[in-house]
């Protein structure tokens, strides 16, 4: 099976992080018309057709085909990345005994010259002297480091002719499962292709399915985008007029923005998953991105929990006070608020400045820029002093219209 290189280029990243969630918020903005759509169906299509989630989608059983010969790449890769391990612990052998073979071969062969050698050099000293004591020792050691060569030699010759079938066998065996998934996965791009050119049909066949099911299902439609509808009402509920409204606006839109960045990870996500285990490519700008990315999101996010009072607090005896007494306590308790976001601001902007001065990168290879992430902290907390200042307002105006009323 082929590998990946594919590294995400830095303006793609960005680009991605700036352009789909504004697409996405004019779609969701757009009216919601029951039934199929083909763009969508060639969405799936791009993203999941490995899998026959297009099909699926349109309620077509035949996109279960698909699954088996995902599940068969699957365990081929498996099977290869067995055999890879086999065939790198044969050829480590293999090649050990090579180097050991080729270095005692000619010790082995020049032994017996060497023995000679020093046998007459032996007959040649003076009887009882220093020069015969060493030659007698020489000798020993030289008999007895033939044995223990030979005796290695042949022990390494033997692991050697036991290790190549191995690395053989291991060897044709990836091969096979490499062909196998990769024949497989040219088979998946075939019916993807085909499906590319089919799916216009396919889509107004289930589109024409579903109308002649009847009104159960639309009605069912209707009801789920009504609860979708619901819940974005909600949310806008929370806006206030007046300059406080300017600001919960601005809060809630810069929500609604980076939490279409949960779509993104669904995909950066799936490219992870196919590229690791259909193409044995693992990367680490996915990871990277990603957990960069969902902290950008977490702390310009913030203010839109501050809108809509879903930062967790412990509201025990705070839920059953009047709205006087609850706009009292936030007065309070709203310094403590502005002491922690203008702590953040501040320790914020000092390690974005740094990071921009230095152009901070990261240690991978993937190198991507830090300084953007630095100024998301400045960013968040902006919006959080902001959607700070907005709820003060509120509760002056609170407090104001109760001392107005007694």
């Amino acid at each position: 099976m082929p590998s990946i290189n594919f590294i995400l280029p830095h303006w793609l990243y960005w680009g991605t992080l700036l352009v789909f969630p504004l697409i996405a918020m004019v779609m969701a903005r757009r009216k919601q018309t029951g039934g199929y759509s083909l763009p969508i169906g060639y969405m799936i299509l791009l993203t999941g057709g490995l899998l026959g989630l297009h099909r699926l989608y349109l309620r077509n059983l035949w996109g279960l085909i698909f699954l088996p010969l995902f599940f068969a790449i699957l365990f081929a890769n498996a099977q290869g990345r067995e055999a890879r391990e086999l065939q790198s612990e044969a050829a480590n052998v293999v090649k050990s005994a090579e180097r050991v073979i080729e270095r005692l071969e000619p010790k082995v062969a020049g032994a017996d010259d060497r023995i000679a050698q020093l046998e007459a050099d032996l007959a040649g000293a003076e009887e009882g002297s220093f020069s015969q004591i060493r030659a007698e020792k020489n000798l020993e050691k030289a008999r007895e480091s033939k044995v223990a060569d030979a005796e290695r030699l042949e022990r390494m010759q033997a692991d050697l002719a036991q290790a190549r079938p191995g690395l053989e066998e291991a060897a044709a065996s990836r091969a096979f499962w490499s062909n196998f998934a990769f024949y497989t996965f040219l088979l998946i791009c075939v019916l993807v292709a085909v499906d590319a050119v089919l799916l216009p049909g396919l889509v107004k066949r289930a589109q024409a399915r579903l109308d002649a099911e009847g009104d159960g299902e639309t009605a069912a439609e209707h009801r789920l985008e009504e609860v979708e509808h619901e819940a974005v009402e909600g949310d806008e509920a929370h806006i206030r007029s007046g300059l406080a409204g300017a600001i919960d606006r601005l809060a809630f839109y810069a929500g609604e923005f980076v939490s279409y960045w949960m779509v993104i990870a669904v995909f950066a996500y799936y490219y992870e998953v196919v590229a690791r285990y259909v193409f044995n490519s693992p990367t680490i700008w996915v990871h990277e991105g990603m957990f960069l990315m969902f902290g950008m999101q977490y702390l310009v996010a913030g203010a839109y929990a501050a809108l809509t009072d879903a930062h967790v607090k412990v509201d025990v005896f705070y839920a059953e006070w009047s709205p006087m007494r609850k706009a009292l306590v936030d007065l309070f308790t709203s310094i403590f608020f502005f002491i922690f976001a203008g702590t953040l601001l501040v320790t914020g902007w000092i390690f974005a400045m740094d990071a921009t001065v230095v152009d901070e990168v990261s240690f991978s290879e993937w190198t991507i820029a830090y300084w953007p992430f630095k100024w998301a902290i400045v960013l968040g907390a902006i919006l959080l002093i902001l959607q700070g200042i907005a709820k003060l307002l509120q509760d002056l105006a609170t407090v104001g219209k109760a001392m107005k009323g007694a």
